[in-house]
């Protein structure tokens, strides 16, 4: 990955979907917002406790800084489902259920909001079709990377081989210790645990990407840990009160 400033806002793109000009894409880091305390500055997270001012600020200088497009929001839940995106929604519409989304649409960002999970984005250039991914570590042990490529072969007839995907900064296994993952993870994900009861998601996603038919080639890993680098991320391990990075793709018209 790299790093871009745009209009006073700091983001990373990943080298791999940037190879594609039809993509507008980029992991924004807190720097450059509106939001104050812990919640500095770029927080677009609505209930986490900060300026509702703010945070509709923050949100839109996101979108200008993409391009002027309108970004479609999550409300999410820790869980798997995956909502397909299409046409226009009203403007005082809530945000759908879900931990992910998928869309043919142009001029339309998906954003994914963390504080240490991963945010996985998938770009399937043949039949240019993009989804935007919440995996924590609810959703990696359910697969939700699996879910989403399901659906965009169920919508889109998305062959797993094409899909070029990007696994950005969240918790690294420096950082992922779980005390109680007896009872919080299956026994089949102990294999990516080390001695000190940290888990390295970063490879169960990469893992689970190959599973579902994504070639090895075309992931990149941000290999960034945001409880390592509060400065740059919100990190909820790192501060229970904070705020939330968003991470933004969107096919161009």
């Amino acid at each position: 990955m790299r790093f871009y400033r745009k209009n006073n806002l700091l983001f990373l793109a990943f080298e791999n979907l940037g190879r594609f000009p039809e993509l507008a894409h980029g992991v924004f880091t807190r720097n450059g917002g509106h939001s104050d305390g812990p919640f500095a500055k770029l927080n677009v997270g609505r209930s986490v406790g900060d300026a509702e001012d703010a945070v509709w600020r923050n949100r839109d200088a996101i979108s200008r800084c993409m391009d002027d497009a309108p970004i479609a929001w999550l409300h999410q839940v820790h869980g798997t489902e995956i909502e397909a995106i299409s046409g226009e929604a009203a403007p005082d519409a809530e945000p759908p259920k879900a931990d992910g989304a998928i869309t043919a649409d142009t001029n339309r960002l998906l954003a994914i909001q963390v504080a240490d999970c991963q945010p996985v984005m998938l770009y399937d250039p043949k039949h240019r079709a993009i989804a935007n991914l919440h995996a924590g570590w609810r959703g990696s042990i359910g697969n939700i990377i699996a879910a989403g490529i399901e659906t965009m072969k169920n919508r889109f007839g998305t062959d797993p081989k094409d899909i070029v995907a990007g696994i950005g900064p969240s918790l690294g296994p420096c950082c992922a210790e779980f005390i109680h993952y007896r009872d919080e993870i299956p026994e089949a994900y102990w294999k990516y645990r080390d001695a000190e009861n940290r888990f390295d998601f970063w490879r169960i996603s990469r893992d689970q990407l190959t599973a579902a038919g994504v070639r090895s080639g075309n992931i990149e890993l941000a290999g960034i840990c945001t409880r390592c680098n509060p400065h740059l991320f919100f990190s909820y391990r790192h501060a229970n009160t904070t705020g939330r990075f968003t991470a933004i793709i969107g096919l161009r018209g």
